[in-house]
């Protein structure tokens, strides 16, 4: 008897859909069996932030895939709004420069080590975060994020 290649639960004869976990089966059921599993399908979507999401929306056996789409399109939403926080932190320390150096209340010396010190400490968070993502979606567990996570399941369920 033939076993499902996600869940491993034995298939029912001539099912277009797995019982247990409803990944459907279909004519290339052979070409799924070769596939990555939906864990670390899962995990490597975020692998390259939102091109490694694109990658796995487009792909075969994980576009219909619902646990690697929700995964695919957190990680589109993470690394845009984690490019959008990079993108805001810059704009805010050049203007906190040009300001404190042109009112000269702050040493310039002082400045470029708090700045620095408050990157390196939102890069490790940064980072943490995703590496924290990747874990969850290997473990087949799915983490929603607070906003995005939301957004995120809206779009796997289309």
């Amino acid at each position: 008897m033939a076993a499902c290649f996600r869940c491993g639960e034995p298939l029912v004869a001539g099912a277009d859909i797995c019982a247990s976990c409803g990944i459907p089966l279909g004519s290339r059921t052979a070409a799924r069996r070769s596939a990555l599993a939906s864990n670390v399908a899962g995990a490597l979507t975020y692998a390259l932030g939102f091109i490694t999401g694109i990658l796995f929306l487009a792909v075969e056996p994980y576009k219909h895939d619902r646990f690697v789409r929700f995964h695919a399109f957190q990680a589109i939403f993470f690394d845009v709004t984690m490019i959008a926080l990079c993108l805001v932190m810059m704009i805010f320390w050049v203007v906190w420069i040009i300001l404190a150096k042109s009112l000269g209340f702050i040493p310039f010396a002082l400045l470029g080590i708090v700045t620095a010190l408050f990157s390196f400490l939102i890069s490790v968070a940064m980072l943490g975060y995703w590496s924290f993502l990747m874990y969850k979606a290997y473990n087949n567990e799915k983490f929603m994020l607070p906003v995005i996570g939301k957004l995120a399941e809206q779009q796997a369920a289309r």
